[in-house]
């Protein structure tokens, strides 16, 4: 963080000051976990559900922590103020103001993070980037990444959520972007917007945030994100396998692993690209991250070769591993939605491969979350589309919504013992070790809360113990 001194931080955040020196500098980073505080840093006792921050404002002060963050009175130097979290928010506006970095967001319904660590990857060959582990997109983990800037920071790379109406703008209030990335509208969350439309409205924040000397990024293969173009003063670059997209792919393959590759096309000329990542969908995250990174002055032959090298950074997300005995294990359970659902069932079937030596899928998948009243309708096409698809055998987790799932499969042409409906993740992993065989893919996948990562650890643990 940018050193400020307490006094700095009271004014920035409108609050005052507690039993503490304010000439005091806070030179490392702000913690909301007392059992991460450096020396010298400000611990924020933020109040959860379940944890309450003040009761660790002693624990953070023997660890170093110059002064605590908090709502009510602690024992030891305090910045007093009515709201820990409205403060975070207001501390990182500050502190990204008197940085030199050009600020880079992104949203979209998927792809979100994904797109970001490639985004990250990128420029880090162009200088000090700042970037989020994971998705942290909220009104606590976005001001914490920000507020991670230095003096030398050259590119602060944020991911943008929202459930509600006014959660991009009030993000975008911290850190007033240059370049917006706009990636998709799909179907998470619709349970709270209740339209595509709506999600749209809510995720278009970002660009009409956007200076006029800033740049949107948008997809143009996504009628809602192009539309998009007339919702912001900014300059607009599109991106996809349209034609007028002005960073675009072609010639689009898959590998026998169903990692792409393509011809990447720019207005300054093009390369070749052979992504390691898997999935057909990752070639629309990387071309938006291109089209990033050649704004900010990376050579289309540079960008290509990043891309060329660039990992999945973020745990859970189409995380491959081969286990001894040859079976691969496809942990994308993080999070799940319709759309990111049908990308992985359609990249497990690539990595299954096509003709005599095609190997099993199985594609193992928990409940989606927060589909609202389109729920049942969703589970019932996941279901069809993995007939459609050819999966060799789809295990549906979960109650109701799963059911729904394993009868559309079944009403959709299957296939007699080749789908089934299992309780929970134990019983998942029950049936797997049963019937695994070397040689077989295996997709786990489904929304966050449903904890479905534990099949995948499972069977991954299975195979090393072997």
């Amino acid at each position: 963080m940018i050193a400020l001194t307490l006094a700095e931080v009271a004014a920035a955040v409108g609050g005052t000051l507690a039993g503490a020196d304010p000439d005091v500098l806070v030179t490392a980073p702000v913690e909301v976990d007392s059992r991460k505080v450096l020396p010298g840093g400000l611990f924020a006792a933020f109040v959860g559900e379940n944890v309450d921050g003040h009761d660790y404002a002693a624990t953070a002060m023997a660890a170093g922590a110059v002064a605590v963050l908090a709502s009510r009175p602690v024992d030891g130097p305090a910045v007093r103020v009515d709201s820990v979290v409205d403060a975070l928010g207001k501390l990182a506006r500050a502190v990204v103001g008197r940085a030199d970095a050009t600020v880079v967001a992104l949203t979209g319904s998927a792809g979100k993070t994904s797109t970001k660590d490639l985004i990250a990857q990128l420029l880090q060959r162009l200088g000090d980037t700042v970037y989020p582990p994971g998705s942290l997109n909220n009104e606590i983990g976005h001001p914490m990444t920000a507020l991670r800037v230095e003096d030398a920071t050259r590119h602060l790379v944020l991911e943008m959520g929202a459930r509600h109406k006014g959660d991009i703008e009030y993000l975008t209030s911290i850190t007033p972007p240059r370049i917006g990335v706009v990636l998709n509208v799909g179907t998470a969350h619709v349970g709270e917007f209740g339209s595509q439309e709506a999600i749209a409205e809510a995720k278009g924040e970002l660009v009409e945030a956007l200076p006029a000397d800033g740049v949107a990024v948008l997809n143009a293969d996504d009628r809602l994100v192009r539309a998009m173009a007339a919702r912001t003063k900014a300059r607009v670059v599109f991106f996809g396998e349209s034609p007028d997209a002005g960073v675009r792919a072609q010639d689009v393959r898959l590998d026998a692993t169903g990692r792409p590759s393509f011809t990447l096309i720019t207005p300054a000329g093009s390369a070749p690209v052979q992504l390691r990542l898997y999935g057909e969908h990752h070639v629309s995250n990387a071309l938006a991250a291109a089209a990033v990174a050649t704004e900010l002055g990376m050579t289309v032959d540079d960008t290509a070769e990043a891309l060329n090298e660039a990992g999945a950074l973020s745990r859970w997300r189409m995380e491959v591993v081969d286990r001894a005995d040859g079976v691969t294990v496809v942990n994308d359970a993080y999070n799940a939605n319709p759309d990111s659902m049908r990308a992985a069932l359609r990249a497990l079937v690539s990595m299954g491969g096509r003709g005599p030596e095609r190997r099993r899928t199985w594609a193992v998948l928990g409940e989606m979350r927060e589909l609202g009243e389109d729920s049942l309708a969703e589970h019932d096409a996941i279901g069809r589309l993995a007939v459609r698809l050819d999966v060799t055998k789809l295990v549906a987790v979960g109650g109701r919504e799963a059911a729904c799932m394993e009868l559309g499969a079944r009403n959709e042409g299957s296939w007699g013992e080749e789908s089934v409906l299992v309780s929970d993740a134990d019983a998942a992993v029950e049936l797997l070790r049963s019937q695994l065989r070397p040689g077989d893919v295996v997709l786990v996948k489904a929304s966050r809360s449903v904890g479905l990562e534990k099949v995948a650890e499972a069977i991954l643990a299975d195979g090393a113990a072997r």
